[in-house]
């Protein structure tokens, strides 16, 4: 079980499900609220729950290997228990004991309910696509508002206010100005667009979460209980520990490897900062730029090859190009993320004169890897599968079973049958959130088909930046931050590549470049100021200032602003070209990233002047153009400063010695 999972457990377990007594009770309602009852009805009501969670675990797993319900009921139901599950491990007010009569318990009733009308009502259903009855239209009220509510409680206000404001735009629409406006359309029509067919709730989104994301969830549970959160980061502390700055570096390094199997920053933070934040402060480093670290890492796990972040999958329907393909293309942006990362926190360490952890302090590389290396089977396994043509599911299938295999080689992790269910509720548990985001999302793209928003909004961008790409890029990032301040990942990316891509796309961006440009500014989001959800549990952990962590994280993770522009002006660091101009193009963007996060960081092999700073970010600004002529403008400034500063810190030295003085 996760820490975020235990954590939600813990809440679960806090809640009273039993409801305030009323002032004129009969004899029987008496009975019922006897409190023996209620333990007793709450330990029921638990367990039922428990029931659904495993049932639908099991479920996926069946369906995954046979095939599953049509494809309107299974997205249907899916959301339907997702609904269930919301209600039930979520009070309506965070920190409540005691769930509402009217505000928890109605919208459970009401859950149950729509998930007995989805079992029943294909595929009749099916046939009223245009023409609702009544009781679609009952159905249909229902399952947005409550889907509306159950973002509110799994991912805050932002995304709630977004996707009611979308479901208002059907209706208002006539009322906007300009591009913005539609004729309107009447609230049957909304009904019949988001509930009755595929392309509103049930669209890509809920159908991605209802098949691989769910899957690699299990996968994730099941992998965490046989210690390969543990491994991860005793793996990171034994290679990079003893180096100036280890245990950040470390931090970065566990984090990208823990991060590539939860695809969320969040949880990521709650997972390995707990661990790597104290050491981090032990070292010297400051409890804002240890929080930033952490941050940076765990959102930026995400993008890391081989299982990225949710919204990577929903990329590869959007765009047609298998899930694999997406991973590798991605891998060479992603290296760099991780390395200009480390090379913050190197530079960081070398100011401040800290140093690693000795020898002594830390795992050995191979004891770690003698006790717990055949945890990256699986991972392995995953790659393999992806790369031969099984689809991402039945690749998670297979490692899941292979872990489950995997974990009766030590007695600490071997798992029985209640350890194996256990494992599957908790994986439901984690999807939770993730559902109510894609369904969420779902309402908004559905809205924005609707009302044709896409394409209006393309037609804006191009208008406002004079159809030339600089501009548009500036105006898509400030929008892609803004959209993703205090919303999960997969919502910013679904709403941002329904109307930010196609704009991009018409200005000449490949497609692939253009939805990981908003695919990133997405995850940067998360640690952006000032709402910065990832930094914040991070700064939390580190005992921090918030909004000084945030700062710190956006500090570290520069690159993640840069790396969109350079792939989309280069795409050979997207592996878009011969291996000659891949390896080029490669080592030149890291060239002036390193220079760009010299430049900010105001070090290098020591302190840099302004003049220098100018430099170095002359350098990092030029490097965006692959061109040879801006590759050589690029290159030239920065060995000026690495040479100036390298003859200097020589000097420095010679005088050093000579007088016997330890270097300031």
């Amino acid at each position: 079980m996760t820490d975020a999972s235990k954590a939600r457990t813990e809440t679960v377990e806090k809640i009273d499900l039993s409801i305030p007594k009323p002032v004129m009770a009969t004899d029987l309602e008496k009975a019922v609220y006897n409190p023996d009852n209620a333990a007793f009805l709450l330990r029921l009501w638990r367990l039922l729950i428990s029931f659904l969670s495993i049932g639908l675990a099991l479920y996926i797993i069946f369906s995954t290997w046979y095939g599953g319900l049509p494809a309107w009921q299974h997205r249907a139901v899916f959301t339907a228990v997702g609904l269930v599950l919301c209600f039930s491990w979520f009070p309506y007010k965070r920190g409540r004991k005691k769930f509402h009569p009217l505000f928890d318990l109605l919208p459970l009733m009401l859950s149950i309910g729509l998930l007995v009308f989805t079992l029943t009502a294909y595929p009749d259903i099916s046939l009223r696509e245009g023409n609702p009855s009544v009781l679609d239209m009952v159905a249909g009220t229902a399952m947005i508002l409550l889907i509306v509510e159950g973002v509110r409680r799994t991912n805050g206000w932002a995304m709630t206010i977004i996707a009611s404001f979308f479901l208002a735009y059907i209706f208002i629409g006539p009322w906007f100005p300009g591009l913005l406006s539609h004729p309107g359309f009447t609230y049957t029509k909304m009904i019949d667009s988001l509930f009755i067919t595929t392309s509103g709730i049930f669209s890509d989104p809920i159908y991605v979460a209802s098949t691989v994301l769910i899957m690699f969830l299990l996968f994730c549970s099941l992998l965490l209980r046989t210690g390969a959160g543990q491994f991860f980061i005793e793996f990171a502390f034994s290679l990079t520990g003893t180096i100036r700055g280890g245990p950040a570096l470390a931090a970065v390094l566990s984090s990208a490897m823990v991060g590539t199997i939860t695809g969320n920053g969040a949880a990521n933070a709650t997972m390995t900062g707990s661990f790597t934040i104290p050491l981090m402060k032990k070292v010297g480093y400051r409890p804002e730029f240890a929080a930033g670290v952490e941050a940076t890492a765990s959102q930026g796990g995400q993008i890391m090859p081989p299982i990225m972040g949710a919204a990577a999958f929903i990329m590869a329907e959007y765009i047609g190009i298998p899930y694999i393909k997406i991973a590798g293309y991605a891998a060479i942006p992603a290296v760099l993320y991780f390395l200009v990362a480390g090379m913050v926190i190197y530079l960081q360490a070398r100011k401040r004169g800290l140093t690693g952890l000795s020898r002594e302090q830390l795992p050995s590389f191979r004891e770690v890897m003698f006790r717990g290396g055949y945890l990256l089977l699986p991972l392995i396994m995953i790659i393999a599968l992806m790369i031969v043509g099984y689809s991402p599911m039945m690749a998670g299938l297979w490692a899941l079973l292979l872990t489950f295999a995997l974990s009766f080689i030590r007695r600490a992790t071997r798992m029985n049958l209640m350890g194996l269910l256990a494992a599957l509720e908790d994986g439901v548990r984690d999807s939770v959130v993730t559902t109510m985001a894609c369904a969420g999302a779902g309402i908004i793209t559905g809205a924005i088909m609707l009302t044709g928003l896409g394409v209006r909004f393309s037609r804006l961008a191009i208008e406002l930046s004079g159809g030339e790409l600089l501009p548009m890029l500036l105006l898509i990032m400030i929008a892609s931050l803004i959209l993703g301040m205090g919303m999960p990942t997969v919502s910013a990316y679904v709403v941002l590549a329904t109307v930010a891509s196609s704009a991009l796309i018409k200005v000449g961006v490949t497609p692939l470049a253009a939805h990981l440009f908003v695919f990133y500014f997405g995850i940067v989001s998360g640690i952006t100021p000032p709402v910065a959800i990832t930094s914040y549990i991070a700064a939390g952990i580190a005992k921090a200032d918030p909004i000084k962590a945030s700062f710190q994280a956006f500090r570290i993770a520069i690159a993640g602003f840069l790396l969109p522009f350079m792939f989309v002006y280069n795409p050979a660091l997207l592996l878009q070209g011969d291996i000659v101009t891949v390896i080029r193009s490669s080592a030149t963007a890291a060239f002036g990233l390193m220079a760009f996060a010299s430049a900010l960081q105001a070090y290098l092999i020591h302190a840099t002047p302004l003049w220098q700073r100018v430099l170095l970010l002359v350098s990092a600004v030029a490097l965006v153009d692959p061109g040879l002529v801006t590759d050589i403008v690029g290159v030239v400034p920065a060995l000026v400063v690495v040479v100036i500063q390298w003859v200097n810190e020589k000097k420095r030295s010679a005088a050093s010695k000579g007088t016997g003085l330890p270097m300031s």
